[in-house]
């Protein structure tokens, strides 16, 4: 009688782990499994084999390029980096794949002659306007200006290593082969804006939109910006954090919508308060898009002695400031009031006055006077302390003043510009006049490190000398 009664839960038992064992087996067929592209669509079989191999071997670059705009509208590496046999940029190195036995890419039938560095013609194929406003502007041409007016480099006053870790890694090398045919590493890795290619063009897209991604919403961003606009001399990204723009976009950065498509990116609709770009390159109101960040400006403020941006010797814009002034206008008048923006540039305009009239004017006509009267020797420089002196008094803290006043932050206004600015100048002042009323020569540093790097201009740039 009992054993109807031990049969049953048995039964039921065995049915139940059947359906536990099925439910396991649907759940794991849901589970997600790894993202995968897919090719189907009409790439060439050389494009193929280029995805499949770098796939593989650069995991990093493929998942980048893969969730890419590029790759939604099927533009593979061929499309970028494809060469001519005979171009001057042409990797050598990579024909070397060709010849490997242990992938089933690297065979004859594939090869196709790329260049490993991709440049701004190789972007112009696709973006022409945007390659032709960037090679008219301060980036593209920073390698000539900085060759112009920087007395690091033209007094050899550091190595050659320091330059090409340092200054050269944001402006730019001029890309060069060494004997084995491959880049040298006095030139590359490099993504300097005004970098110099070895098809002859001028920059590097990736400064602002790194590969293999190419986002739009991270050149929109402050911070592809602030890679080489901080420190002591330009503190743009520090600046713009203080400002009333930078707290905004701190707050509701996260709100903005940075993947708005070219052209249509609108402030109070897709974003609250400018970034760099809004300000700089984004269209707006009757102001269209431009990678030229030569326009809209109105002061030259990285100079010297303020000037107007076709007024600047070493790189002369070919702009009328009013007709500039007037387009940056109209992207601050799409959230501020006239007065609001007429009075920001009468109060930009004078501290523009004060800090040239009377602070560097003085203080270039007294270094001038002691260069003259042979006090301070002008066969080096940096090596005397007041050269350092007079030079942070308008590459340090006189730059700070203005650029703090352009952007609207007081702190680097007053105290990080100004106010650093009176303190240098007064000590400036005090040792210069020292030594013309004692007579004395300037104390001159005998062994000044690693002054080694080469004067000699790149041909490349400026031709034989």
């Amino acid at each position: 009688m009992k054993k109807p009664f031990l049969w049953i839960p048995a039964c039921m038992i065995s049915v139940m782990l059947l359906l536990a064992g099925a439910s396991f087996i649907q759940a794991q067929e849901n589970t997600a499994k790894e993202k995968e592209f897919r090719i189907e669509r009409s790439i060439p079989e050389e494009g193929i084999a280029c995805i499949r191999c770098h796939k593989q071997e650069h995991p990093g670059i493929f998942a980048d390029w893969a969730n890419s705009r590029h790759a939604n509208a099927n533009i593979t590496c061929i499309d970028c980096h494809k060469a001519d046999k005979t171009d001057p940029d042409v990797s050598t190195e990579h024909f070397k794949q060709y010849e490997k036995s242990d992938s089933q890419w690297g065979r004859e039938q594939y090869r196709v002659p790329v260049a490993g560095v991709v440049t701004p013609k190789d972007c112009s194929r696709c973006h022409p306007d945007e390659a032709e406003q960037y090679s008219r502007s301060k980036h593209a041409n920073t390698l000539e200006i900085i060759w112009k007016i920087d007395p690091w480099l033209n007094k050899g006053m550091n190595s050659d290593f320091e330059r090409s870790a340092g200054c050269f890694y944001c402006h730019g090398t001029v890309l060069e082969k060494g004997e084995d045919g491959g880049l040298t590493p006095e030139t590359w890795p490099n993504v300097g804006v005004g970098r110099l290619n070895l098809d002859g063009s001028k920059g590097s897209c990736s400064s602002c939109h790194t590969r293999h991604r190419f986002s739009l919403m991270e050149a929109r961003k402050p911070q592809a910006c602030g890679q080489c606009h901080l420190g002591p001399d330009h503190p743009q990204i520090e600046i713009y954090t203080e400002s009333k723009h930078g707290a905004i976009y701190d707050s509701f950065g996260e709100e903005y919508n940075w993947t708005a498509a070219p052209g249509t990116w609108s402030p109070g609709v897709d974003y609250r308060a400018p970034t760099c770009a809004s300000c700089h390159m984004s269209g707006a109101g009757s102001t269209r898009t431009t990678h030229d960040v030569t326009e809209r400006l109105s002061w030259e403020i990285q100079a010297p002695l303020t000037v107007r941006p076709s007024e600047f010797k070493a790189f002369p814009a070919k702009t009328n400031w009013e007709v500039e002034r007037e387009k940056m206008k109209e992207i601050c008048l799409q959230c501020h009031g006239d007065q609001w923006v007429d009075d920001h540039y009468e109060k930009y305009d004078k501290v523009v006055e004060q800090y040239n009239e009377v602070y560097f004017r003085p203080a270039r006509e007294m270094i001038n006077r002691l260069y003259q009267e042979g006090i301070l020797d002008d066969s080096k420089i940096f090596d005397e302390k007041l050269e350092v002196e007079f030079y942070e008094l308008w590459h340090h803290e006189g730059r700070r003043a203005r650029m703090g006043a352009a952007m609207m932050a007081p702190d680097y206004t007053w105290w990080h510009g100004f106010y650093e600015v009176k303190n240098r100048y007064n000590e400036f002042m005090k040792e210069a006049r020292h030594l013309i009323e004692t007579g004395e020569k300037a104390h001159k540093a005998p062994d000044f490190p690693n002054a080694t790097g080469s004067t000699k201009r790149p041909a490349q740039i400026f031709g034989a000398e």
